[in-house]
């Protein structure tokens, strides 16, 4: 007759066991659903599906439904990963170290493919010709000494902060009206001017 821990202690370390393999597989789909956004553009999530993670993660859809209830809470958890992975942590975002977290995350968002862009309307791209070369050209007259890639980043920053899209995103997306999203468009282009007339260049490109 064989002699073994008392049942209490056997059920305790059963159940310990049984949360440590529950969570090594959470974090096996978890993961799984972070490959595919690596594989994908960054702002594509259709093949984030439990099907896809299922398979990838080498378990099975009932599997995944366990540990989450249905496809958004799983991407939820894969988007908590990819936050993790380019170290933004957004309960504890500060302005002393916004700059770095963005430039963090755009040098994520470049280590994944890009989407094909829709061609434009040849008037189009006139038009964004037209526009750039007048940015380069207004920038040049305050900042004619600067190294032209400097030049080209001051434009091209004037040519991001008023587009079409930054008006929209801010009015649909912050519930902003109309004249308060202008007003913070102008305030932003007014301190990327007075930077160009000052001589403040763009700080100098992290070399990898």
């Amino acid at each position: 007759m064989s002699v073994g821990p008392p049942s209490g202690e056997r059920r305790a370390y059963d159940n310990s066991l049984r949360r440590e393999r529950a969570a090594q597989t959470r974090e096996r789909i978890v993961a799984a659903g972070a490959e595919l956004v690596h594989e994908s553009s960054i702002r594509d999530w259709h093949g984030v599906t439990i099907r896809a993670v299922a398979d990838r993660a080498g378990v099975n859809e009932r599997t995944v439904y366990r540990h989450f209830a249905n496809e958004r809470a799983l991407r939820d958890a894969v988007m908590h990963r990819l936050e993790q992975e380019v170290g933004i942590d957004l309960s504890e975002l500060s302005l002393d170290d916004f700059a770095g977290a963005a430039a963090r995350l755009f040098r994520f968002v470049a280590s994944h493919r890009h989407e094909e862009r829709i061609p434009l309307d040849a008037t189009l791209i006139e038009a964004n010709r037209r526009q750039h070369d007048a940015l380069l050209a207004a920038v040049k007259a305050h900042a004619d000494r600067w190294p032209s890639s400097d030049r080209t980043v001051a434009a091209a920053m004037l040519d991001v902060l008023w587009a079409i899209g930054n008006y929209e995103r801010l009015v649909n997306d912050w519930q902003l009206d109309g004249e308060d999203a202008i007003r913070g468009i102008a305030w932003v282009i007014g301190l990327v001017e007075e930077a160009v007339r000052e001589g403040r260049r763009p700080p100098r490109k992290v070399r990898g």
